[in-house]
C-alpha cells in the first residue's frame, strides 16, 4: 500500500468480518506513517467510508488528519466528524487500536474547549467511554475528559450515570486521581456529600510515591466537604495512606486546617472573622463556595444541638442562641431542615414555637427494606471481588518474589514463649 487511494481501497474491502479486520489492522499499521505524513490531504477521503462500517480504518485516517494544528474556524467542522465517527463506531474495532481511540477523543474534548462549548462533547464522550469501556469495572483513560466535560457545562446529572459503577481495573493512576477528583467535585455540585467524600478520601488515600497537585486540591475539598457534611474533621489520615500523603498534605493545606479547628470550637463569630481573614486565599483556591457553605453548616450544626436539649424553643430563642439576624431568618433555616431531613420538628405559627420530634422512621416500610436489600447485594458482590483480587494477589510472581524478600529479613523464633524477632 504505497498510496492513500489503496489505503482507502483495502479498508473499504477489509471491514467485513473478525479475520477479515485483523488483516486490515495489520496494514493500517503498516500504513500509518504514510498516513501522517500526507495528513493534510487526507480530510476528503473520510466522506469515501461509513465510520459505523469502516470504524477502524476511519479512525486510522481521522487519527492522521488532525493530529496537526487545528484553528477555531477549522474546529467547527472538525468537531462534527468526531462526534458523528465517536456515535457510530463499531467498539469491537476500535478498541483493537485503543490509544488512538483515546487521542482521538482527546482531541474532540480540546476542541469543543476551543469552541468554549463544551456541552456539546458531554453525549459523545458518555459514548466514547461506553464503547471503550470492557466492563463497568474498568477506569478508561477517558472517564477523567468525560467528568471534566460535565463539570464545564454544568451537566452533573450526566456525571453521576458513571460514578454509580464501582470502578476494580485501573490501567494508569493518573486517570483514578482525576476520576476520583472530578467526580468528588460532581457530587459537590448534586449536594452528594456523602459520595463526595467517597471519592475525594479515594484520592487522598491513592499509593503515590510524592506529592502531586491533584491530591493537595482533593484534601483541601475533603477538609471542606467533611465540614459540610459531617460536622467536623480529624487531621490524621488511615494508615494505608502513603507516607507521601502522611507528610506533606497538611502543609499545603494550612488555612483549610485552620478552617476546621476554627469550626470545631462552635462559634459562628469566630468563624466568620477567619474566613473574611482569609478570603482571598479561598477564592484563589476556587474554594470560596464551599466555604460560605461550611459557614452555614455551622447555623445549622448549632440548631441541631439543640434538639438534643430542649423538646419546644421559640423562633426567636432559636436566633438568639444560634447568632442569626432574625426569627424569620430562623424559621427559613429550621423549615430547610426539615425538608433536608436534617432535623424532625414541626413550626407553630400563631405563637412562633418551634416543637423537636423523634425520627420517625420505623425501618418497616417496603422502601426502606429494598434499600436495605440493595445495600447487602453490593456488599456482597463487593466481598466476592475482594476475595477474587486476594487469591490473583497470592499467586503473582512478583507479589511472590517480594514477599519471600521480606520474609527472609526477619526470622520468628519463641523463647520462653513469647515470640522474639531479630533482624538477619
Amino acid at each position: 500500500m504505497n498510496t492513500i487511494e489503496s489505503v482507502v481501497t483495502q479498508i473499504q474491502g477489509l471491514s467485513g468480518s473478525v479475520t477479515d479486520i485483523g488483516a486490515l489492522h495489520t496494514c493500517l499499521k503498516q500504513a500509518d506513517d504514510l498516513l501522517h505524513t500526507e495528513s493534510t490531504r487526507l480530510l476528503p477521503f473520510l466522506d469515501q467510508l461509513d465510520p459505523s462500517i469502516h470504524s477502524l480504518g476511519y479512525l486510522y485516517i481521522l487519527d492522521a488528519c488532525t493530529s496537526g494544528p487545528i484553528s477555531k474556524e477549522q474546529a467547527k467542522t472538525v468537531v462534527l466528524i468526531f462526534a458523528r465517527f465517536i456515535n457510530s463506531c463499531v467498539a469491537e474495532q476500535i478498541r483493537l487500536a485503543s490509544d488512538k481511540f483515546v487521542s482521538v477523543c482527546k482531541r474532540f474534548k480540546d476542541q469543543v474547549m476551543l469552541l468554549e462549548a463544551p456541552v456539546q462533547g458531554v453525549a459523545p464522550m458518555l459514548a466514547a467511554v461506553q464503547k471503550l469501556q470492557s466492563s463497568s469495572a474498568r477506569l478508561t483513560a477517558l472517564h477523567p475528559e468525560f467528568l471534566q466535560l460535565c463539570l464545564l457545562s454544568k451537566c452533573y446529572k450526566t456525571g453521576l450515570s458513571v460514578l454509580e459503577d464501582d470502578i476494580f481495573e485501573v490501567d494508569q493512576p493518573r486517570d483514578l486521581f482525576l476520576y476520583c477528583y472530578y467526580g468528588g467535585m460532581i457530587c459537590i455540585g448534586q449536594k452528594r456529600f456523602q459520595k463526595a467524600l467517597e471519592l475525594l478520601h479515594n484520592v487522598v488515600t491513592a499509593p503515590m510515591s510524592s506529592i502531586n497537585a491533584i491530591a493537595v486540591e482533593a484534601y483541601k475539598k475533603y477538609i471542606l466537604v467533611s465540614l459540610i457534611h459531617q460536622g467536623q474533621f480529624s487531621t490524621s489520615l488511615p494508615k494505608y495512606a502513603s507516607s507521601a500523603a502522611q507528610r506533606n498534605l497538611k502543609n499545603f493545606s494550612q488555612p483549610y486546617i485552620e478552617l476546621a479547628n476554627s469550626y470545631s470550637t462552635g462559634k459562628i463569630a469566630e468563624l466568620e472573622s477567619y474566613v473574611q481573614t482569609n478570603r482571598e486565599k479561598f477564592e484563589s483556591d476556587n474554594n470560596l463556595g464551599l466555604v460560605k457553605q461550611v459557614v452555614l453548616s455551622m447555623y445549622k450544626r448549632n440548631i441541631q444541638r439543640l434538639t438534643q436539649t430542649y423538646l419546644t424553643l421559640s423562633l426567636q430563642d432559636i436566633a438568639n442562641i444560634v447568632r442569626l439576624n432574625s426569627p424569620k431568618e430562623a424559621e427559613m433555616h429550621v423549615l430547610q431542615m426539615i425538608q433536608d431531613g436534617e432535623i424532625y420538628a414541626t413550626i407553630n405559627q400563631k405563637d412562633g414555637m418551634v416543637r423537636f420530634l423523634e425520627d420517625p422512621e420505623q425501618y418497616k416500610t417496603c422502601g426502606m427494606i429494598e434499600h436495605i436489600d440493595s445495600s447487602m447485594q453490593r456488599i456482597i458482590e463487593l466481598s466476592k471481588k475482594l476475595t477474587a483480587m486476594d487469591e490473583l494477589m497470592s499467586c503473582d510472581p512478583l507479589y511472590l518474589a517480594k514477599a519471600g524478600r521480606e520474609r527472609q529479613r526477619f526470622d520468628f523464633d519463641d523463647f520462653d514463649g513469647v515470640p522474639q524477632k531479630f533482624n538477619v
